[in-house]
């Protein structure tokens, strides 16, 4: 009579249970190393623990929620806070806060304005600045006629030139946008000239070994070798660019982000006024976030240098 041995299953077990440890040690690997999961972790528990701290703050008394509300006190009446970002309609005469959109429609209408200015501004300081700066060390004349100028302005507050917006543009977008404008051209300007004085020489000579015109070493040399500077100086100046935008919007030249956190603070509201800075503070970190991948777009050609000294 034929014995039916019944089929080990042991080892299939034991191979599957074997494999959730290392699936977890995967894991745990791939959060430890420099993919973007690991990315999104280490951003995840950055914010966390930010917010923990905050929020035992104010568990244990320290905080006076009255003051500094805890983020699930502001983040949870989102529908509530939303409303006052109505600021367009108090723009209107014979409208109330409660006409007009949507508390959602008043965040996205609000969002977007100020976000149209922000970069609307940074383009057009950029596209200056950046031709005056290689206009600068192009030509000699335009060097002594132009340079003192910028230097002397450089310093100058962005505030101090708020009544002149006020004076040539009115209300609206114009005196925001000049005034991120005026904000950063100076020192872009500068940093351009500097840019541009850092090249190395030996690309330059390279360029008038093989014949090429001084057009030709601007075009083709200076200004691809000044690029990738210049795109990190952009990304540093985005956030020079919301700060000057808040603080042209909130002196009443229109409505946008500056009016909700003017708005907060005219009525006492700690709640609204860390809403908006959480707002901010997420659209100042997407854009950057596109800025750096639109960076490495465009710089295709530089090795990713990130954490090269990590191993010392």
């Amino acid at each position: 009579m034929a014995v039916v041995t019944p089929p080990d299953y042991s080892d299939g077990a034991s191979a599957a249970g074997g494999s959730r440890p290392a699936a977890v040690a995967r894991l745990f690997a791939s959060m430890a190393g420099e993919g973007v999961l690991a990315r999104i972790w280490w951003t995840c528990l950055s914010i966390g623990l930010f917010v923990g701290i905050w929020e035992f703050c104010w568990l244990v008394g320290w905080a006076d929620p009255k003051l500094l509300p805890p983020p699930h006190i502001f983040l949870g009446s989102i529908v509530e806070q939303g409303k006052y970002f109505n600021t367009a309609t108090r723009w209107q005469v014979g409208n109330s806060m409660n006409d007009g959109p949507s508390a959602f429609e008043s965040v996205m209408i609000t969002i977007g304005a100020t976000t149209m200015r922000v970069f609307v501004g940074l383009l057009i300081a950029s596209v200056l600045a950046i031709s005056i700066g290689v206009l600068v060390r192009y030509s000699h004349l335009f060097d002594k006629l132009v340079l003192p100028t910028v230097t002397l302005l450089s310093p100058v507050s962005p505030i101090a030139w708020l009544p002149v917006a006020i004076f040539i543009f009115g209300i609206g977008n114009g005196p925001a946008i000049f005034m991120v404008v005026i904000a950063l051209f100076f020192h872009l300007v500068l940093a351009t000239i500097n840019q541009i004085d850092g090249v190395s020489p030996n690309l330059i000579n390279v360029a008038r070994t093989m014949g090429a015109s001084k057009r030709q070493i601007y075009w083709r040399v200076i200004v691809p070798a000044i690029l990738p500077g210049m795109l990190a100086v952009l990304r540093m100046n985005l956030f020079g660019a919301w700060m000057v935008v808040l603080i042209a919007e909130s002196t009443g030249v229109g409505y946008g982000m500056g009016q909700v956190i003017m708005l907060a603070r005219n009525t006492f509201n700690p709640s609204l006024v860390f809403f908006s800075i959480a707002v901010i503070g997420v659209l100042g970190f997407g854009f950057d976030w596109l800025l750096r991948q639109a960076q490495r777009r465009i710089l295709y050609w530089l090795p990713d240098t990130v954490g090269k000294l990590r191993v010392l």
